[in-house]
């Protein structure tokens, strides 16, 4: 209906009986003009009454208020039916258990209901067939929105993935439908390489982002050989200063034996790789063993030698102490003997054989010191140890790898002192060590080494301590700062419980963190 001005209006409409007067008088009137008077009763009247309205929008929830919204638990239990793929809906009104669309498109998720299409994902004898949507998938993925409503589009009932695992395949499915990430540290990586396979960024983002959180020593080697893959610079970055900064712990790893010869040689060739070079080239040929058994190969010395091919030679052997060469490499079978004599002529000769191996070290990684105190007091004032423990609590911004601790010496002439170093997050021991050090009498501060470089996470507290044992005359910090920038990281220190010594953020021991950043 249309008002004075044109405008669109709503109406109600009532039928409303007339009263009988009128109803009479119709009578009358019906009796003049028809011939059959015979009926008894009189046509009913009935008059149209008009209420105009203003026009006036509502959102949905407005319209259909909802009394009881869906229990997280009802929408817990949808989903991880979706996820057995259990998902028989048993309401026959399951829309109004939801108040959003988001909730209710997340019941469709590995949902068979108006299922368009399916996907047989896996490989061949661990297949998995999975219900799909194809206007949810299409508005989550350009690549499916180019498989179902594109020039090319083919009208298909089945589509068959066998580069993807099924629960990586779920996981995308989950985010696509409901907007929700779920990532564990075994299905990261197939994970990531669905996202980047149907181009979904903001999983992919996720998922380099979970894999950062989570790196370590323990995973850094095969996460930088499928950073490369995925074309991840950042994480590749953040890979190799795990790696450089603890490479006897990566090279020890069992994901060490799982990378391609491709990051095998990148590793090997790495001049800041911080490890003895005996652990390098026992960590090659382990490596070598398992090539040799993802090739079906007998595990001899010559399959060893043969699949590591050229990367021996990017092994510094030279470098490596005549000890370690005599007792390791030389009695490992992998050299010909022409190279074990030419090593050795090359460690003892005046004049040295041309090698084929690098003949240089490694030139590793330049420790970094953070320096807390700005003063040191001695002699009239020294302090006393005890057996008690100095403690100090330290955050930084940026994730570092804390190699050891720079320690004070004797006040009064040369001393040698027994430390045991400690390194905890949150009462967890993340590194120890037992060690003895040379004071000279000097105020200089002297490193105790952990035996591994510890990482730390920024944001957090972790608990720095000492128990020294030795001469009970000795120097100590004074004029402590809260906060130290080193280059790149900000330090923050507070006082710990631990502490049972008097050393706190203003005076007493731990006076340096020796770090790798």
């Amino acid at each position: 209906m249309v008002d004075a001005k044109g405008r669109n209006m709503k109406c109600l409409t009532f039928l409303l009986m007339l009263p009988e007067s009128v109803k009479s008088k119709s009578s009358k009137s019906s009796k003049k003009g028809s011939p059959s008077s015979s009926s008894k009763l009189p046509p009913v009247c009935y008059e149209i009454i008009t209420l105009k309205t203003k026009k006036k929008k509502k959102m949905a929830a407005e319209i259909f208020p909802t009394k009881k919204p869906a229990s997280a638990t009802t929408v817990q239990q949808y989903q991880q039916q979706n996820l057995n793929n259990n998902n028989t809906i048993q309401c026959c009104n399951w829309q109004g258990l939801y108040s959003t669309i988001r909730e209710r498109n997340a019941v469709m998720f590995n949902n068979e209901l108006m299922a368009d299409i399916h996907f047989v994902v896996g490989q061949s004898g661990g297949t998995e067939m999975l219900p799909g949507h194809k206007y949810v998938l299409a508005v989550g993925s350009s690549v499916f929105h180019a498989m179902f409503y594109g020039e090319l589009a083919e009208d298909k009932d089945e589509i068959r993935i066998p580069d993807v695992e099924p629960p990586a395949f779920l996981a995308m499915l989950k985010y696509i439908y409901c907007d929700e990430i779920d990532l564990s540290a075994d299905t990261v990586l197939a994970t990531l390489y669905a996202a980047k396979k149907y181009i979904v960024p903001h999983l992919a983002r996720a998922c380099v982002n979970f894999l950062e959180t989570s790196l370590s020593a323990k995973n850094a080697c095969i996460l930088l050989s499928q950073s490369c893959l995925f074309e991840e610079p950042d994480l590749t970055q953040r890979c190799w200063e795990v790696i450089d900064a603890q490479a006897e712990l990566a090279l020890k790893s069992e994901g060490f034996c799982d990378i391609d010869a491709q990051t095998l040689e990148s590793i090997l060739r790495r001049e800041t790789l911080n490890a003895k070079e005996i652990v390098v080239f026992e960590a090659a040929l382990s490596w070598a063993e398992a090539e040799c058994q993802r090739r079906e190969m007998n595990t001899t010395i010559d399959n060893k030698r043969k699949v590591l091919g050229q990367a021996v030679y990017l092994i510094r052997i030279p470098t490596m102490g005549l000890d370690d060469f005599a007792n390791g490499a030389a009695q490992s079978g992998v050299l010909t003997l022409n190279e074990t004599n030419d090593i050795f002529l090359w460690y003892t000769a005046a004049k040295k054989p041309e090698l084929q191996f690098a003949c240089q070290p490694r030139k590793g990684l330049t420790p970094q010191k953070c320096h807390r105190f700005q003063s040191c007091a001695y002699r009239s004032n020294q302090w006393r140890y005890r057996g008690r423990c100095d403690s100090i609590q330290f955050a930084v911004d940026k994730r570092v790898f804390i190699a050891g601790f720079g320690l004070y010496g004797s006040s009064c002439g040369s001393a040698e002192y027994t430390a045991k170093i400690e390194l905890k997050r949150q009462g967890v021991v993340l590194g120890t060590n037992l060690s003895k050090y040379f004071s000279d009498g000097s105020s200089n501060t002297f490193p105790v080494w952990f035996e591994y470089p510890v990482q730390i996470e920024p944001d957090t507290f972790y608990t720095a301590s000492v128990v020294l044992d030795g001469n009970e005359l000795s120097y100590f910090g004074q004029e402590g700062m809260t906060e130290v920038q080193c280059g790149k990281v900000t330090f923050q220190f507070q006082c710990s419980s631990d502490s049972t010594n008097g050393t706190g953020v203003q005076g007493g021991q731990i006076p340096e963190l020796i770090f790798y950043a």
